[in-house]
């Protein structure tokens, strides 16, 4: 493995700057002004896989954004590792609060500041600069798949049925994925569960126009007030859910399991301080990390309605707006859990408005054993390159697609994640550290050294 850390030092300025090249693609799949940057991004990747060693790669179109499929088998008879990552991020608002353009990239503080950077664009280079090192230094010693789709951010819809359309094409015994976080530069974590996520937006209804405030305040329902108040019901003093049914299928860690995961590193205090708040918050009874992990929550991710430009409008609207997202664990599902909080909003409607909640996207959580020989390789890798044992963790994030690979495909996924807490993803500055792109390209060829040697 000299030649591959060798290759690797002669070539890292080369490697970042490719990431750049990735990264001012403004790929985001929920705008669909941005349609044709999908088609770039996609492109982009079929180009860096062959450049990289692969025997083939094609953009394959779907009903959606296309999927990137590209391989490289040595040897039929070897274990075959699938790649899986993402080329869509997300939006950029509130554009304001950005230091720098999100699409041009920049080192500050020896951080790549750009959207994408960590999620998913600078964690899944890693994986196209691995493979590159092991090809291009005879350190490969297996097959190699990349499956790199351009939905991740929007829920995945067409994914599924891309597997299913091309489950011959993607069999392999592994799904490796880097789309989640360490605990810290020095306290490296695998995940092992995900949580799952129903996503829904709401729409309450008032008059059929908009009103004087001055005239019709009063004696006409306000949307806006009547949907504050319903949100505000979601909840109880405990900071719990009280949709109907919600907690009915949420399995309860035993006190044993609980204090396993209260071992994990975690300073409150610097929590605090990090996200510049006096107190934290959350569901009584649990400790913030049993919050992220092992609850489930309800947010809500955006709220809208009347007028809000500059100056004054007095104005009663119409309608008013949400998007909420709901975290779940693993033995909810998110399907049952959206019918359910569906039926519970339009429930506690008042007659003096209308209420529409749209579906738009959602997926189940994931729990992968720390036991299997993937993971087992994994840990072994993180301890060769940072000098020390992997904490298995469970993420509060979501990648809803990982539980219908083993439903669809019939392959369990390792969740190698290099991102840190810090990075901001999914808001502005979202950054990554250069220490943690370079670590990830060293780490990486050293899993696929002891998965091949356990296979």
């Amino acid at each position: 493995m000299e030649k591959l850390s060798a290759y690797l030092n002669q070539n890292k300025e080369r490697f970042l700057e490719e990431l750049f090249g990735l990264i001012r693609i403004p790929s985001i799949s929920s705008i669909s002004e941005h349609k044709p940057d999908m088609l770039r991004a996609a492109e982009y990747w079929k180009e860096t896989i062959l450049k990289a060693g692969a025997d083939k790669a094609d953009v394959i179109p779907t009903a959606g954004n296309p999927v990137v499929y590209g391989e490289k088998i040595i040897d039929p008879a070897k274990p075959t590792v699938l790649v899986y990552a993402h080329y869509d991020v997300m939006p950029v608002d509130p554009i304001d609060l950005w230091t720098s353009p999100p699409f041009e990239p920049e080192i500050r503080d020896e951080k790549i500041c750009a959207r994408g950077a960590d999620d998913d664009k600078g964690q899944a280079f890693m994986h196209a600069k691995a493979f590159e090192s092991m090809v291009a230094t005879g350190e490969l010693p297996c097959n190699v798949k990349f499956m790199i789709e351009g939905e991740e951010e929007i829920g995945s819809p067409n994914l599924e049925k891309f597997c299913v359309d091309h489950k011959d094409m993607l069999k392999a015994d592994i799904i490796l994925v880097s789309d989640t976080s360490m605990i810290g530069q020095d306290k490296p974590s695998i995940t092992v569960g995900l949580r799952g996520l129903a996503y829904l937006e709401v729409e309450v209804t008032g008059p059929n126009r908009d009103l004087h405030s001055g005239l019709f305040g009063g004696a006409v329902a306000n949307p806006i007030n009547i949907l504050s108040k319903m949100i505000a019901s979601l909840t109880d003093e405990q900071n719990r859910i009280t949709i109907p049914g919600f907690y009915d299928k949420v399995i309860e860690l035993s006190p044993e399991e609980r204090a396993e995961m209260a071992k994990a590193p975690f300073s409150l205090d610097d929590y605090k301080k990090a996200l510049d708040i006096k107190e934290v918050h959350g569901e009584a009874g649990y400790s913030t990390i049993e919050r992220t992990g092992i609850r489930p929550t309800l947010d809500v991710c955006g709220i809208w309605g009347g007028y809000t430009g500059e100056g004054a409008k007095t104005v009663l609207p119409s309608k008013a707006y949400a998007k909420i997202s709901m975290r779940l664990v693993p033995n909810q599902d998110h399907e049952e859990i959206s019918v359910l909080f569906q039926k519970h909003f339009e429930s506690i409607a008042p007659a003096s408005v209308k209420v529409k909640v749209t579906n738009l996207h959602g997926g189940q959580g994931y729990v992968s054993p720390t036991g299997d020989k993937a993971y087992i390789a994994a840990s072994k890798a993180y301890e060769k390159t940072f000098g020390r044992k992997p904490i298995p963790f469970r993420s509060g994030g979501s990648i809803p697609i990982i539980s219908t690979f083993e439903r669809v495909l019939g392959i369990k996924s390792i969740l190698m994640g290099f991102g840190l807490e810090s990075d901001a993803i999914h808001s502005p500055n979202e950054n990554y550290p250069l220490f943690n792109f370079y670590k990830g390209i060293e780490t990486i060829p050293w899993f696929y050294k002891y998965y091949t040697e356990n296979a």
